[in-house]
């Protein structure tokens, strides 16, 4: 095989993956995506493997995002935290402190919507 021919079958198999990737994107199920794959002249089997491998690599990078939305929650928890335990011990001896609700409330809305996304 030419590096030609190399060439155009690695452009048709990414095509054919954009294609199911945009179904998937668009809310089809996986027997809709693997009927309309069958339909552009993919065998079953391939078929498949292909909307296999597109629900894993969709899966990695929930399971990817919810991970970074847990650490972004925790420091934005944790640095509300701390602001709240600086002022406070700040103003042990009489004054006014900061309570920094929306910090910690953000950050904990974001750590469980990360811990929800990754699946724990």
């Amino acid at each position: 095989m030419s590096n030609a021919e190399a060439a155009s079958q690695d452009e048709m198999i990414q095509a054919v993956y954009h294609f199911a990737a945009e179904k998937m994107r668009d809310g089809a199920s996986n027997q809709e995506i693997q009927k309309a794959l069958m339909e552009q002249g993919v065998d079953e089997e391939s078929a498949g493997i292909i909307v296999t491998q597109l629900n894993e690599l969709r899966d990695q990078q929930a399971k990817e995002a919810g991970q970074k939305n847990m650490m972004f929650g925790a420091l934005w928890c944790i640095g509300g935290i701390v602001v709240t335990a600086l002022t406070y011990s700040a103003a042990s001896e009489g004054g006014s402190y900061v309570v920094a609700w929306g910090a910690i409330i953000f950050g904990a809305v974001q750590f469980f919507r990360g811990m929800f996304q990754t699946g724990m």
